[in-house]
């Protein structure tokens, strides 16, 4: 192959990625959902080296599906560098679209295709949000604490972050890979949940643009729910630091 060559693209330009720590009560479901929607899509699972044995069923669905990767996390934790880990991954492996969704069934991954859809029609598009807070997008089964935890983060980051969508915190997302290479994703800061926010001000600061598709978010039934009311306000801290350096250094990538 000369250099005028181009590389080969991959198999499918399409990879999909959960990020899990303690989630062998859901990962088999998860993996099966996935690739009903998506027959042919690289599946990726970002496992924190979880002590219940996630990462053991990933192995074993591998056994018969090839198109599942998994990338086991010994040294670090926290779901914001699991999902930016991801992100590097779809980078240097040449996807032209990532897709994040949460591990726990809260996110119907037939609802999917529609985020990927907008993504292919509309090349202007950096992200597509699957959104809670839009016409048609609701939640099922949270109690009044999440959704009042919810909201207060969703209302201050569009507040102080000036951020043009409704839905800042949901994790079910499809991003255009060139976006996200163009952001220099070692420059994110937050390891924690934050990161979703910290993510759409980059982009949004970069002039990408993003919009958003109603999802049904359903409370998850089995295992626990690893954001907890001290989360949710490190998120806040976080967000308000970033709002602050902002305000004071508007050129400030």
């Amino acid at each position: 192959m000369d250099d005028s060559t181009p590389p080969p693209s991959p198999p499918n330009d399409l990879l999909i990625a959960v990020c899990t720590y303690q989630e062998s009560q859901n990962i088999q479901a998860m993996l099966t959902g996935l690739r009903r929607a998506f027959p042919v899509a690289c599946l990726l699972v970002v496992d924190d080296n979880s002590p219940d044995g996630t990462a053991d069923l990933v192995r074993e669905a591998q056994q018969t599906d090839r198109r599942i990767e998994l990338i086991v996390r010994r040294d670090k934790r926290g779901l914001g560098s699991a999902i930016v880990d991801a992100m590097k991954y779809a980078v240097a492996q040449g996807y032209r679209f990532f897709v994040n969704l949460d591990a726990d069934q809260s996110h119907d991954p037939a609802q999917l295709p529609d985020l990927v859809r907008v993504a292919r029609d509309q090349p202007e598009v950096a992200v597509v949000i699957g959104s809670r807070y839009v016409p048609g997008g609701k939640i099922v089964g949270w109690p009044i604490r999440r959704r009042l935890m919810s909201k207060l983060v969703n209302r201050f980051a569009t507040g102080f972050l000036k951020l043009p969508v409704k839905d800042c915190s949901g994790s079910m997302r499809c991003y255009r890979t060139s976006a996200l290479d163009a952001l220099n994703l070692n420059s994110l800061q937050c390891t924690g949940y934050a990161v979703l926010e910290e993510l759409l001000v980059k982009l949004h600061r970069d002039g990408r643009r993003m919009v958003e598709v109603p999802i049904t978010f359903t409370e998850r039934e089995l295992g626990h729910s690893k954001l907890t009311f001290k989360e949710a306000l490190r998120s806040v801290r976080f967000m308000l630091r970033l709002a602050i350096t902002l305000r004071r250094n508007p050129n400030v990538p």
